[in-house]
């Protein structure tokens, strides 16, 4: 025997309940809430774990540096050349200072040195250094500081031409006749002279 559905039709279709939309739509926000909060949270930790990484390596290369009392061992010998290589070009510096170009002071006294002059003897000595006591030649009879110059001629007239023409010479100083002598040579009157000078401070080589 054959079975019937005796219901109508649109009874059927209304036995069929449809779908909640608003909890469809509530579960998928839920959803893909929790998606972005998961892939926020494993962002931030890969973030973490780089600066993590960034850190050490810092620590790292921050231990690899010299610490300053390696660096003043390393560069000791260095600052220790360096202060005698100053020490040095003081020095250096300080004998330039007093160094006395005599070769420049002699072309000088030749250029000046009159033709009847003849000239026995010339004597020099280096200047004292700065800070010591030296004696001063400031006066006839005083005992010479730097430069004696002995010789002769034939007048009283010719040494004081020698005399003004020495007190022009840039790098001498205190130039003063400290005697002058009559006598003969060969049967031929003479006159001896000595002449004491200082040289200026300063008269470095040209």
């Amino acid at each position: 025997m054959r079975a019937v559905n005796l219901l109508p039709k649109d009874d059927n279709r209304r036995s069929q309940k449809p779908q909640n939309l608003p909890t469809v739509i509530s579960t998928a926000v839920v959803v893909a809430v929790i998606g972005l909060v998961g892939l926020m949270y494993f962002s931030s930790k890969s973030t973490a774990a780089a600066a993590d990484l960034e850190l050490q390596d810092a620590k790292a290369e921050l231990a690899l540096l010299p610490t300053p009392a390696e660096i003043a061992a390393k560069t000791a010998p260095q600052r220790q050349l360096a202060t005698e290589r100053d020490a040095r070009v003081s020095a250096l510096s300080a004998a330039l200072t007093h160094r006395i170009a005599w070769d420049r002071v002699l072309r000088q006294i030749s250029l000046v040195l009159p033709e009847d002059v003849w000239l026995n003897t010339f004597l020099a000595t280096s200047p004292v250094p700065a800070g010591s006591t030296a004696p001063a030649a400031s006066a006839p009879g005083a005992p010479p500081s730097l430069v004696t110059i002995e010789g002769y001629t034939y007048s009283h007239d010719a040494v004081a031409r020698l005399l003004t023409r020495l007190s022009v010479i840039p790098d001498l100083k205190n130039v003063w006749l400290q005697k002058s002598l009559r006598t003969e040579l060969g049967g031929r009157p003479i006159v001896t002279f000595t002449i004491l000078s200082d040289v200026r401070p300063g008269a470095k080589p040209s």
